[in-house]
Protein backbone atom coordinates (compact mmCIF):
# COMPACT_ATOMS: atom_id res chain seq x y z
CA UNK A 1 0.00 0.00 0.00
CA UNK A 2 1.36 3.40 -0.55
CA UNK A 3 2.25 5.94 2.17
CA UNK A 4 -0.59 8.13 1.61
CA UNK A 5 -2.91 5.42 2.00
CA UNK A 6 -1.19 4.11 5.28
CA UNK A 7 -1.87 7.67 6.45
CA UNK A 8 -5.72 7.92 5.79
CA UNK A 9 -6.00 4.29 7.17
CA UNK A 10 -4.34 5.49 10.38
CA UNK A 11 -5.99 8.82 11.03
CA UNK A 12 -9.08 7.24 10.18
CA UNK A 13 -8.87 4.60 12.74
CA UNK A 14 -7.06 7.00 15.60
CA UNK A 15 -10.37 8.44 15.22
CA UNK A 16 -12.61 5.77 15.44
CA UNK A 17 -10.84 4.23 18.38
CA UNK A 18 -11.25 7.42 20.26
CA UNK A 19 -14.83 7.52 19.27
CA UNK A 20 -14.47 10.72 17.06
CA UNK A 21 -15.20 9.23 13.89
CA UNK A 22 -17.67 11.37 11.48
CA UNK A 23 -20.14 9.88 9.34
CA UNK A 24 -22.86 11.00 6.73
CA UNK A 25 -26.16 10.11 7.64
CA UNK A 26 -29.17 10.38 4.88
CA UNK A 27 -32.01 11.85 6.22
CA UNK A 28 -34.49 10.17 8.57
CA UNK A 29 -38.02 10.82 8.85
CA UNK A 30 -37.78 11.87 12.42
CA UNK A 31 -39.49 14.94 13.94
CA UNK A 32 -36.32 17.50 12.92
CA UNK A 33 -35.15 19.38 16.12
CA UNK A 34 -31.49 19.15 14.45
CA UNK A 35 -31.44 21.62 11.45
CA UNK A 36 -30.89 25.28 11.26
CA UNK A 37 -34.15 26.05 9.28
CA UNK A 38 -35.51 28.53 12.30
CA UNK A 39 -38.39 29.80 10.31
CA UNK A 40 -39.46 26.19 8.21
CA UNK A 41 -38.34 28.51 4.96
CA UNK A 42 -36.24 25.15 4.25
CA UNK A 43 -39.67 23.43 3.97
CA UNK A 44 -41.80 26.31 3.01
CA UNK A 45 -44.12 24.93 0.19
CA UNK A 46 -45.00 29.17 -0.43
CA UNK A 47 -41.08 29.84 -0.53
CA UNK A 48 -40.72 26.97 -3.28
CA UNK A 49 -43.45 28.26 -5.49
CA UNK A 50 -42.06 31.95 -5.22
CA UNK A 51 -38.44 30.66 -6.51
CA UNK A 52 -40.33 28.63 -9.11
CA UNK A 53 -41.85 31.76 -10.14
CA UNK A 54 -39.19 33.87 -9.86
CA UNK A 55 -37.00 32.09 -12.02
CA UNK A 56 -39.92 31.57 -15.05
CA UNK A 57 -39.86 35.56 -15.09
CA UNK A 58 -36.40 35.31 -16.30
CA UNK A 59 -36.42 32.69 -19.14
CA UNK A 60 -32.94 33.61 -20.46
CA UNK A 61 -31.54 33.03 -16.83
CA UNK A 62 -28.79 30.44 -17.46
CA UNK A 63 -28.65 27.12 -15.56
CA UNK A 64 -25.14 27.89 -14.04
CA UNK A 65 -23.04 31.32 -13.98
CA UNK A 66 -20.61 29.74 -16.15
CA UNK A 67 -17.77 31.18 -14.43
CA UNK A 68 -16.92 34.08 -11.72
CA UNK A 69 -18.07 37.43 -11.38
CA UNK A 70 -14.91 39.06 -12.60
CA UNK A 71 -15.58 37.04 -15.83
CA UNK A 72 -18.48 35.42 -17.49
CA UNK A 73 -20.51 35.17 -14.41
CA UNK A 74 -21.88 38.51 -13.57
CA UNK A 75 -25.84 39.58 -13.45
CA UNK A 76 -27.24 42.81 -12.86
CA UNK A 77 -29.74 40.35 -10.66
CA UNK A 78 -27.14 39.82 -8.17
CA UNK A 79 -25.99 43.60 -8.15
CA UNK A 80 -29.63 44.51 -7.83
CA UNK A 81 -29.51 41.87 -4.91
CA UNK A 82 -27.07 42.81 -3.22
CA UNK A 83 -28.45 46.53 -3.16
CA UNK A 84 -31.73 45.02 -1.68
CA UNK A 85 -30.26 43.10 1.03
CA UNK A 86 -27.78 45.99 1.98
CA UNK A 87 -30.91 48.10 2.05
CA UNK A 88 -32.62 45.89 4.12
CA UNK A 89 -30.04 44.97 7.00
CA UNK A 90 -29.40 49.52 6.90
CA UNK A 91 -25.96 48.79 5.10
CA UNK A 92 -24.04 51.22 2.73
CA UNK A 93 -23.32 48.26 0.49
CA UNK A 94 -22.82 44.67 0.26
CA UNK A 95 -21.11 41.24 -2.05
CA UNK A 96 -22.48 38.12 -1.50
CA UNK A 97 -20.67 34.99 -1.12
CA UNK A 98 -21.60 31.21 -2.50
CA UNK A 99 -20.85 29.91 1.54
CA UNK A 100 -20.73 31.53 5.00
CA UNK A 101 -17.56 29.69 4.76
CA UNK A 102 -16.29 31.23 1.59
CA UNK A 103 -17.30 34.90 3.41
CA UNK A 104 -15.87 34.42 6.43
CA UNK A 105 -12.71 32.79 4.59
CA UNK A 106 -11.99 35.70 1.49
CA UNK A 107 -13.31 38.24 4.70
CA UNK A 108 -10.38 37.75 6.75
CA UNK A 109 -7.77 36.27 4.79
CA UNK A 110 -7.60 39.75 2.68
CA UNK A 111 -8.39 42.65 5.33
CA UNK A 112 -5.07 41.82 7.60
CA UNK A 113 -1.72 42.06 6.44
CA UNK A 114 1.55 41.54 8.36
CA UNK A 115 1.87 43.34 11.25
CA UNK A 116 -1.89 43.63 11.80
CA UNK A 117 -3.97 41.96 14.56
CA UNK A 118 -6.91 39.89 14.00
CA UNK A 119 -9.17 38.74 18.09
CA UNK A 120 -11.43 36.45 17.89
CA UNK A 121 -14.08 34.79 20.41
CA UNK A 122 -12.89 31.78 21.68
CA UNK A 123 -15.96 30.03 20.38
CA UNK A 124 -16.40 31.65 17.07
CA UNK A 125 -17.42 29.67 14.00
CA UNK A 126 -14.21 27.41 12.04
CA UNK A 127 -14.47 29.71 8.95
CA UNK A 128 -13.74 32.57 10.82
CA UNK A 129 -10.48 30.82 12.73
CA UNK A 130 -9.40 29.54 9.09
CA UNK A 131 -9.56 32.95 7.60
CA UNK A 132 -7.71 34.58 10.45
CA UNK A 133 -5.27 31.53 9.80
CA UNK A 134 -5.03 32.41 5.90
CA UNK A 135 -4.07 36.15 6.81
CA UNK A 136 -0.54 37.08 7.81
CA UNK A 137 -1.53 39.14 10.81
CA UNK A 138 -1.04 38.11 14.89
CA UNK A 139 -4.15 36.31 16.25
CA UNK A 140 -5.54 36.06 19.89
CA UNK A 141 -8.36 34.51 21.14
CA UNK A 142 -9.98 35.81 24.13
CA UNK A 143 -12.63 34.33 26.64
CA UNK A 144 -15.99 33.88 25.39
CA UNK A 145 -18.03 37.24 26.04
CA UNK A 146 -15.50 38.28 28.52
CA UNK A 147 -14.75 42.04 28.31
CA UNK A 148 -11.82 42.23 30.44
CA UNK A 149 -9.72 38.98 28.14
CA UNK A 150 -10.71 41.23 24.80
CA UNK A 151 -9.15 43.92 26.31
CA UNK A 152 -5.93 42.32 27.49
CA UNK A 153 -5.46 41.46 24.05
CA UNK A 154 -6.59 44.90 22.69
CA UNK A 155 -3.76 46.11 24.79
CA UNK A 156 -1.15 43.79 22.78
CA UNK A 157 -2.29 44.71 19.42
CA UNK A 158 -0.50 45.65 16.38
CA UNK A 159 -1.08 47.38 13.23
CA UNK A 160 -4.99 47.36 12.28
CA UNK A 161 -7.06 45.31 14.67
CA UNK A 162 -9.88 43.39 13.97
CA UNK A 163 -12.33 41.85 16.58
CA UNK A 164 -14.41 39.08 15.21
CA UNK A 165 -17.37 37.87 17.23
CA UNK A 166 -20.97 36.19 16.66
CA UNK A 167 -24.51 38.02 17.08
CA UNK A 168 -25.85 34.25 18.07
CA UNK A 169 -22.97 31.43 18.60
CA UNK A 170 -23.65 27.97 16.55
CA UNK A 171 -23.33 25.76 19.61
CA UNK A 172 -23.97 27.63 22.97
CA UNK A 173 -26.59 30.00 21.29
CA UNK A 174 -25.88 32.69 23.18
CA UNK A 175 -25.41 36.66 22.09
CA UNK A 176 -22.35 38.61 23.05
CA UNK A 177 -22.57 41.93 25.12
CA UNK A 178 -22.56 43.54 21.87
CA UNK A 179 -22.46 47.03 22.70
CA UNK A 180 -19.94 46.72 25.36
CA UNK A 181 -17.73 45.05 23.33
CA UNK A 182 -18.54 47.46 20.11
CA UNK A 183 -16.98 50.62 23.27
CA UNK A 184 -13.70 48.70 23.68
CA UNK A 185 -13.15 48.13 20.23
CA UNK A 186 -13.70 52.17 19.57
CA UNK A 187 -11.56 52.76 21.92
CA UNK A 188 -8.82 51.04 21.04
CA UNK A 189 -9.06 51.77 17.41
CA UNK A 190 -10.06 47.88 16.18
CA UNK A 191 -12.85 47.41 13.57
CA UNK A 192 -15.55 45.23 14.72
CA UNK A 193 -16.82 42.15 12.48
CA UNK A 194 -19.90 40.06 13.54
CA UNK A 195 -20.80 37.02 11.84
CA UNK A 196 -25.09 36.88 11.94
CA UNK A 197 -25.38 33.55 10.49
CA UNK A 198 -27.55 32.18 13.85
CA UNK A 199 -29.01 35.93 14.74
CA UNK A 200 -31.13 36.62 11.42
CA UNK A 201 -34.48 34.76 11.85
CA UNK A 202 -35.32 35.44 15.10
CA UNK A 203 -34.35 39.08 14.60
CA UNK A 204 -35.16 40.04 11.05
CA UNK A 205 -32.52 42.18 10.51
CA UNK A 206 -29.93 40.60 13.35
CA UNK A 207 -28.46 41.92 16.75
CA UNK A 208 -26.73 44.68 15.49
CA UNK A 209 -29.79 46.24 13.99
CA UNK A 210 -31.85 45.35 16.26
CA UNK A 211 -29.78 47.23 18.77
CA UNK A 212 -29.12 50.36 16.25
CA UNK A 213 -25.20 50.23 15.87
CA UNK A 214 -25.24 49.10 12.31
CA UNK A 215 -23.20 52.20 11.35
CA UNK A 216 -20.77 51.68 14.30
CA UNK A 217 -19.79 48.03 13.56
CA UNK A 218 -17.12 47.59 10.33
CA UNK A 219 -18.65 44.73 8.86
CA UNK A 220 -21.71 42.13 9.63
CA UNK A 221 -21.62 38.37 7.41
CA UNK A 222 -24.91 37.21 7.03
CA UNK A 223 -25.47 33.81 5.91
CA UNK A 224 -28.90 32.19 3.78
CA UNK A 225 -28.70 28.75 4.85
CA UNK A 226 -30.20 28.79 8.05
CA UNK A 227 -33.27 30.79 9.16
CA UNK A 228 -33.44 31.77 5.44
CA UNK A 229 -33.72 28.38 3.98
CA UNK A 230 -31.17 28.70 1.27
CA UNK A 231 -27.07 29.17 0.68
CA UNK A 232 -24.66 31.66 0.64
CA UNK A 233 -23.88 34.68 1.87
CA UNK A 234 -23.26 38.32 2.07
CA UNK A 235 -20.48 40.45 3.54
CA UNK A 236 -22.30 43.87 4.71
CA UNK A 237 -20.03 47.20 5.10
CA UNK A 238 -18.96 50.27 3.57
CA UNK A 239 -18.45 50.54 -0.67
CA UNK A 240 -14.90 50.94 0.06
CA UNK A 241 -15.05 46.97 1.95
CA UNK A 242 -17.19 45.91 -1.35
CA UNK A 243 -14.59 46.76 -3.48
CA UNK A 244 -11.78 45.97 -1.84
CA UNK A 245 -13.23 42.58 -1.45
CA UNK A 246 -13.73 42.36 -5.42
CA UNK A 247 -9.98 43.31 -5.59
CA UNK A 248 -8.19 40.84 -3.16
CA UNK A 249 -11.16 38.41 -1.67
CA UNK A 250 -9.71 34.95 -3.33
CA UNK A 251 -12.71 32.98 -2.47
CA UNK A 252 -14.61 35.63 -4.42
CA UNK A 253 -12.23 36.42 -7.13
CA UNK A 254 -11.49 32.32 -8.29
CA UNK A 255 -14.70 30.69 -7.97
CA UNK A 256 -17.54 30.57 -10.23
CA UNK A 257 -20.62 32.55 -8.96
CA UNK A 258 -23.94 31.07 -7.98
CA UNK A 259 -26.42 30.16 -10.49
CA UNK A 260 -29.44 32.49 -10.98
CA UNK A 261 -31.74 29.83 -9.20
CA UNK A 262 -29.49 29.93 -6.01
CA UNK A 263 -30.10 33.90 -6.37
CA UNK A 264 -33.57 33.44 -6.79
CA UNK A 265 -34.03 31.88 -3.80
CA UNK A 266 -32.22 34.40 -1.69
CA UNK A 267 -34.13 37.01 -3.04
CA UNK A 268 -37.53 35.40 -2.17
CA UNK A 269 -36.75 34.66 1.21
CA UNK A 270 -36.57 37.83 1.68
CA UNK A 271 -39.10 38.81 0.79
CA UNK A 272 -40.86 35.51 2.90
CA UNK A 273 -39.15 37.38 5.82
CA UNK A 274 -40.85 40.79 5.56
CA UNK A 275 -44.02 38.84 6.20
CA UNK A 276 -43.42 36.15 8.55
CA UNK A 277 -44.07 38.32 12.20
CA UNK A 278 -46.28 35.19 12.72
CA UNK A 279 -43.52 32.41 12.53
CA UNK A 280 -41.44 34.76 14.56
CA UNK A 281 -43.92 34.93 17.00
CA UNK A 282 -44.29 30.85 16.98
CA UNK A 283 -40.26 30.60 17.11
CA UNK A 284 -40.23 32.29 20.21
CA UNK A 285 -43.14 31.06 22.28
CA UNK A 286 -41.71 27.32 21.57
CA UNK A 287 -38.43 28.53 22.46
CA UNK A 288 -40.24 29.87 25.95
CA UNK A 289 -42.05 26.52 25.76
CA UNK A 290 -39.18 24.11 25.87
CA UNK A 291 -37.17 26.28 28.32
CA UNK A 292 -40.07 26.00 30.98
CA UNK A 293 -40.76 22.08 29.99
CA UNK A 294 -36.89 20.73 30.37
CA UNK A 295 -35.27 19.56 33.91
CA UNK A 296 -31.68 19.22 33.71
CA UNK A 297 -31.65 18.28 37.34
CA UNK A 298 -28.02 18.95 39.31
CA UNK A 299 -25.56 17.01 37.16
CA UNK A 300 -26.61 18.45 33.58
CA UNK A 301 -26.83 21.98 32.34
CA UNK A 302 -29.16 23.38 30.06
CA UNK A 303 -27.12 26.54 28.57
CA UNK A 304 -28.68 29.88 29.14
CA UNK A 305 -29.86 31.26 25.57
CA UNK A 306 -32.89 32.77 24.23
CA UNK A 307 -31.95 31.69 20.80
CA UNK A 308 -33.38 28.79 19.06
CA UNK A 309 -30.37 26.63 20.15
CA UNK A 310 -30.87 25.12 23.17
CA UNK A 311 -27.44 22.83 24.45
CA UNK A 312 -27.50 20.71 27.20
CA UNK A 313 -23.93 19.91 29.04
CA UNK A 314 -23.39 16.41 29.39
CA UNK A 315 -19.35 15.63 29.74
CA UNK A 316 -18.92 13.10 27.77
CA UNK A 317 -18.41 11.88 24.54
CA UNK A 318 -20.23 8.73 25.23
CA UNK A 319 -22.78 10.57 27.29
CA UNK A 320 -24.03 12.87 24.08
CA UNK A 321 -23.80 9.68 22.07
CA UNK A 322 -26.32 7.98 24.15
CA UNK A 323 -28.61 10.78 25.01
CA UNK A 324 -28.65 11.57 21.27
CA UNK A 325 -29.94 7.85 21.06
CA UNK A 326 -32.32 7.48 23.06
CA UNK A 327 -34.00 10.74 21.30
CA UNK A 328 -33.93 8.97 18.07
CA UNK A 329 -35.29 6.25 19.55
CA UNK A 330 -38.44 7.98 20.36
CA UNK A 331 -38.61 9.78 16.80
CA UNK A 332 -36.72 13.03 17.70
CA UNK A 333 -33.92 13.94 15.72
CA UNK A 334 -31.29 15.44 17.89
CA UNK A 335 -27.43 15.22 17.01
CA UNK A 336 -24.53 15.02 19.47
CA UNK A 337 -21.96 17.90 19.63
CA UNK A 338 -18.45 15.71 20.58
CA UNK A 339 -14.97 17.05 21.63
CA UNK A 340 -13.03 18.45 19.79
CA UNK A 341 -15.72 20.05 17.91
CA UNK A 342 -16.16 21.45 21.62
CA UNK A 343 -14.11 21.19 23.86
CA UNK A 344 -13.13 18.31 25.97
CA UNK A 345 -16.16 17.89 28.99
CA UNK A 346 -18.52 20.28 27.36
CA UNK A 347 -19.93 17.52 24.83
CA UNK A 348 -23.23 18.52 24.59
CA UNK A 349 -26.88 17.68 22.19
CA UNK A 350 -27.17 20.34 20.59
CA UNK A 351 -31.49 21.06 20.29
CA UNK A 352 -32.71 23.65 17.15
CA UNK A 353 -36.13 24.82 17.68
CA UNK A 354 -38.10 25.56 15.06
CA UNK A 355 -41.83 27.69 13.86
CA UNK A 356 -43.23 24.74 12.98
CA UNK A 357 -42.08 22.25 15.84
CA UNK A 358 -45.79 21.61 17.47
CA UNK A 359 -46.60 21.44 21.07
CA UNK A 360 -46.94 17.84 21.79
CA UNK A 361 -43.52 17.45 19.89
CA UNK A 362 -42.04 20.54 22.27
CA UNK A 363 -43.45 17.99 25.43
CA UNK A 364 -42.43 15.10 23.70
CA UNK A 365 -38.87 15.98 23.33
CA UNK A 366 -38.51 17.86 27.26
CA UNK A 367 -40.10 14.13 28.69
CA UNK A 368 -37.58 11.91 26.92
CA UNK A 369 -34.82 14.41 27.91
CA UNK A 370 -36.17 14.73 31.28
CA UNK A 371 -36.35 10.86 31.48
CA UNK A 372 -32.91 10.90 30.23
CA UNK A 373 -30.76 13.25 32.64
CA UNK A 374 -32.85 11.52 35.82
CA UNK A 375 -32.14 8.17 34.70
CA UNK A 376 -28.51 9.03 35.03
CA UNK A 377 -28.15 11.50 37.53
CA UNK A 378 -25.33 10.64 39.55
Amino acid sequence: MKPAEDFLKNKLYERQQSGTYRELKPENGLIDFCSNDYLGFAHSAVLKQSIVHEVNTHPLSLNGAAGSRLLSGNIQYAEDLEKQIAAHHDSEAGLLFNSGYDANLGLLSSLAQRGDTIILDELVHASIIDGARLSYANRYNFKHNDLESLEAKLKLAKGNCYVVIEGVYSMDGDAPPLLEILSLTEKYNAALIVDEAHAVGLRPKGLVYELGLQQRVFARVVTFGKALGGHGAIVLGSNNLRNYLINFARSFIYTTAASFHQLAAINMAYQLLKNSSEAIISLKTNIELFKQAVNTGENFTLLNSDSPIQCIILGSNEMAREAARQLQMNNLDVRPILSPTVAQGTERVRICLHSFNSENELTLLATTLNKFTLLHAR
